[in-house]
Order: structure tokens, then C-alpha cells, then sequence
């Protein structure tokens, strides 16, 4: 019931028209985008909380790797126990237009058996893109926001030991090439493909710069007239960004989480004259333990047996008269008439979508 209210509270709050957003809220320029990098390396320096070499092999040969790259010869057939070094994957993203001396956060992630990375280093990694070239180089000191200790069996822990993060720990190497607007023209990329969003932004732009400045190519791509010179095209992109559209109102839809319960509607959906009848059936099982005991002398042996008792309850069904809504408050007014929690929810609603009186899109997440 305080789901239902909740979700009443929500519609009744929401404003009659759609708000005027800008149009970096609802698009992006194509071709602006982050890149992921990735990269291997290891962390040095924990308080032998590293991979236990012996179940971690690929750990001992980087290790040997990197030592024998430094001069260091190792003898043949050494075991090496270490518990202060960890392998790990070392990820990243480039930001559009960074160029090389510019810093980068990245995560570091063990990948063996580590305890913890608390307290470690991390030595020089490169970080490959997904064409194997090298952009960044990663290095410094992990800040890792766990605890934990343990001690003869017992254990404690907060948050999680075997990732951490540095702030600003690669140097950009190499720049992507990102191609601007130098053919005359960029595109704008809708986040949600809608038609008549598209127009709406398409008579945005016209109106503030010109007629045939912007056409929509479909419903989520916008082609845009751009100057030639570079500082005329950054200052032209910016004014486009800061434009205000107010987005069309998304198609009716309900979002049902099976495992949680959750009902998620949005403000489009209604609901035609209907039916309901809702009623709950419970089964009562209850045992009780029954003690036979053998008379004096008899050589006989106690014997416990159970006595079950099951009983059926069934509340009477109502059923009850749905009517027409137009808006979402509505909705939620008939659903929270009939008393139904969240569980009985995705049953009624699958019920309503099946009958036709429910003009909404049912989706199961």
C-alpha cells in the first residue's frame, strides 16, 4: 500500500506539460566520445596480501618478466613465493579530445587471488585501445576504500579490498583524432530515437540560426550546417547545445521487476473501464509432535511420531469496478482501490494489458 501511495504522490507532483530541456541533455555530437583502455600490470608493495604465487602462476612469470626487462637474471628453476605482489587489469577512459601530457583516473582490479590491494603501487602499465596502440602509460599509488582483518579463523571486511582506484594515474601518450565538422557538417544523435523530438530540435536550430541549417536524417539523427573556421564552429556547437526543446512524452509503458516486486509507470499510461476481482488463498500446514510411550516393563521403545494439520483459507474475491482513467493519477487511484501490493500488481496488470483495457506497454526487467 505505501508503494501504491508513493507511486500517487509521484503522478500528482508531475507538471500537466513537458519541461524545455537543452539539447546536450537529450543529444550528443557524433563521433565525441570516450575510448576504453585496458592494460595488465601488477601492484607492488602490499602487506602480503598478494596472490598466493603457487595457484597464481601467470603472477610469478610476469613478475620474472619484468625483472629479467630490468636486468635482473633470475637462477633457473627458482620458486618464487611472494605475498606482496598482485597481478591486476588496469582500465581507463579517454575522454574526447585529451591530448598527450593530460592525467586520467583508472581503476585497478585484481584478477588472481589477492586479499587486498590496500596499501600497494602499482608499477608502469600501458594501456592499450581496442586497435593494440598504446595512449596512456598508468602509475602511482592505489587508494582502496576497504578495510578488513582477520585473525585464528574470524573475519572482518568493509567495502570491497580487491579494487581501488587512482586519481589521475596515467599520462595520455597519444591523442585520438576526432574529425569535427571540417566537411561543413556534424551529426546530432538522439539518446531516445523519437520523431517528433527530432523535429522539434530541427525547428530549434532554424529558428535560431536560419532556415536550412538543420534536417533530421531519421528519428535519431540530425544533420547540422557548421562554419568553416575552427573557433566559429566550437562557438556555433556551444550556442546549439545551449538551445532549450522540450521533448516529446514517451510512449505509455510499464517497467515490472518480477524478482523485486517494483512497478514503474510513467505519467502516458491509462487505463479503459474494467473488472477486477482480487481475493488471496493461503495453505496452513502445522505439525505437532505425538509421543508413544511403551508400559512398564514391556522392553518396548518410546516412538515420536508428528501429527500435521492442514487448513485451506481462501478471502472472498471482490469484484470491482474499474473506471476509465486519462492520466497516470488515475491509474494509480483504481489500483489502489482494490487493495493490491506490488506482488499482486504483476499479475493484475499483465491481466489488464492481456483484456485491452490497459493502453500501456508491459515490459519485465
Amino acid at each position: 500500500m505505501t508503494f501504491i501511495r508513493l507511486l500517487l504522490a509521484a503522478a500528482l507532483a508531475l507538471p500537466a506539460a513537458a519541461q524545455a530541456e537543452r539539447i546536450k541533455d537529450i543529444a550528443s555530437i557524433a563521433g565525441v566520445r570516450a575510448n576504453q583502455l585496458a592494460g595488465y600490470g601488477l601492484v607492488v608493495g602490499l602487506d602480503g596480501t598478494g596472490d598466493q604465487t603457487t595457484q597464481t602462476p601467470f603472477t610469478t612469470q610476469s613478475i620474472a618478466n619484468m625483472l629479467m626487462q630490468m636486468g635482473v637474471t633470475l637462477p633457473a628453476g627458482i620458486n618464487m613465493q611472494l605475498k606482496n605482489v598482485a597481478a591486476v587489469m588496469v582500465t581507463a577512459d579517454l575522454p574526447p579530445f585529451a591530448q598527450a601530457g593530460q592525467a586520467i583516473d583508472v581503476t585497478v582490479s585484481s584478477i588472481g587471488n589477492a586479499k587486498s590491494l590496500r596499501g600497494g603501487t602499482l608499477v608502469m602499465t600501458p594501456l592499450k585501445g581496442a586497435d593494440g596502440q598504446i595512449y596512456a602509460m598508468a602509475q602511482g599509488n592505489l587508494a582502496v576504500s576497504g578495510a578488513g582483518a582477520s585473525a585464528n579463523g574470524s573475519k572482518a571486511q568493509i567495502n570491497h579490498l580487491s579494487v581501488g582506484r587512482i586519481p589521475a594515474g596515467a599520462t595520455v601518450e597519444r591523442s585520438v583524432a576526432t574529425v569535427l565538422g571540417e566537411s561543413g557538417s556534424i551529426n546530432l544523435e538522439l539518446r531516445q530515437s523519437d520523431f517528433t523530438t527530432a523535429a522539434r530540435v530541427v525547428d530549434a536550430v532554424n529558428a535560431k540560426f536560419g532556415a536550412g541549417t538543420a534536417r533530421a536524417l531519421n528519428g535519431r539523427v540530425l544533420e547540422v550546417k557548421t562554419p568553416v573556421g575552427a573557433s566559429e564552429r566550437v562557438a556555433f556547437l556551444g550556442a546549439i547545445e545551449s538551445l532549450d526543446v522540450s521533448p516529446a512524452p514517451g510512449m505509455a509503458k510499464v517497467i515490472l521487476n518480477a524478482r523485486t516486486g517494483s512497478v514503474v509507470m510513467n505519467q502516458q499510461v491509462t487505463l479503459d473501464p474494467s473488472a477486477v476481482s482480487h481475493g488471496n488463498l493461503s495453505v496452513i500446514i502445522s505439525s505437532e509432535p505425538v509421543i508413544s510411550q511403551p508400559a512398564p516393563f514391556s522392553q518396548g521403545q518410546t516412538v515420536v511420531t508428528a501429527q500435521s494439520q492442514i487448513e485451506i483459507r481462501q478471502q472472498a474475491g471482490e469484484v470491482m469496478l474499474l473506471k476509465g482513467g486519462a492520466t497516470l493519477a488515475d491509474v494509480v487511484k483504481a489500483l489502489n482501490s482494490i487493495g493490491a501490493t506490488p506482488q499482486d500488481l504483476l499479475a493484475i496488470l499483465q491481466a489488464l494489458k492481456a483484456s485491452g483495457a490497459l493502453r500501456a506497454e508491459l515490459e519485465v526487467i
